[in-house]
């Protein structure tokens, strides 16, 4: 049972994260150089703000448990917005590096371009948020033990592994947005993105009233899917000729 609850868990936290990996950036040497490279500069966020929320919890009386638990919102609170920063950070460095990335690109491919790189990057940091927020879950989940004996809620790795899902796509559609919004010098849109990421934080607070927090993160998760879509060139009509095609090729 152990066995089938990692599995299943591991593939609705990781799936679609992993299907996106094979299908549109494994083949690209480039772009797999751009993801390791954005999954750093999360990793290097997080410890920078693990950093400072334990230098923080050392200073202060560690038996003060009200204390403890707002300097880990605190700590939660400046890890979102370091990420953001780090996100900044990485776009002004990957535009100063796309000479150097397109002359290392294949000579017959054109280079990558900016929302190619939104996207590439925005799953580098979803694929190294989850891989921190579900690996010791999933390393639970093996037992021994089970979840529910004491009162403790049975959805417990179910909705760990969902809310991971959901935390990769959304840095994902957060990367495209944000880079979108750096290009263009619509600042309002990174304050967006920003106060969006900090919302899909206070809604994890809410748990275990898993309800009250999965539903509302998966709402503003398809939200921030169509501006990406938008953001990224797509529109109305691209999904007319899409259902189109897909309408010719059906056998008579």
């Amino acid at each position: 049972m152990t066995a089938a609850v990692f599995f299943g868990c591991a593939f609705i936290a990781f799936g679609p994260a992993f299907s996106l990996f094979i299908f549109t950036i494994a083949k690209d040497p480039l772009r797999v150089i751009i993801l390791i490279a954005g999954a750093f500069f999360w990793l290097v966020s997080l410890l920078l703000s693990s950093l400072v929320w334990f230098i923080a919890t050392k200073a202060t009386n560690a038996q003060d448990l009200t204390l403890q638990k707002n300097l880990l919102i605190f700590g939660s609170i400046f890890s979102v917005i370091l990420q953001e920063v780090f996100r900044f950070a990485y776009y002004r460095l990957l535009r100063k590096a796309n000479e150097g990335l397109a002359a290392i690109s294949e000579e017959d491919g054109p280079p990558l371009s900016v929302r190619e790189m939104a996207y590439v990057a925005g799953l580098g940091f979803g694929i190294m948020s989850g891989a921190f927020s579900m690996i010791n879950t999933l390393s639970d989940s093996l037992g021994p033990g089970t979840v529910g004996m004491f009162g403790d809620s049975q959805y417990y790795f179910i909705t760990s592994a969902l809310m991971t899902l959901a935390l990769t796509m959304l840095h994902t559609f957060w990367g495209v947005v944000f880079f979108e919004g750096c290009e263009r010098k619509r600042w309002w849109v990174i304050a967006v993105v920003l106060c969006v990421h900090l919302m899909v934080f206070s809604l994890s607070l809410l748990n275990p009233f898993y309800v009250a927090s999965i539903l509302p993160v998966y709402a503003i998760m398809l939200l921030m899917a169509v501006w990406a879509f938008f953001s990224s060139g797509g529109s109305l009509h691209n999904i007319t000729l899409l259902w189109t095609c897909k309408t010719r090729l059906k056998p008579i």
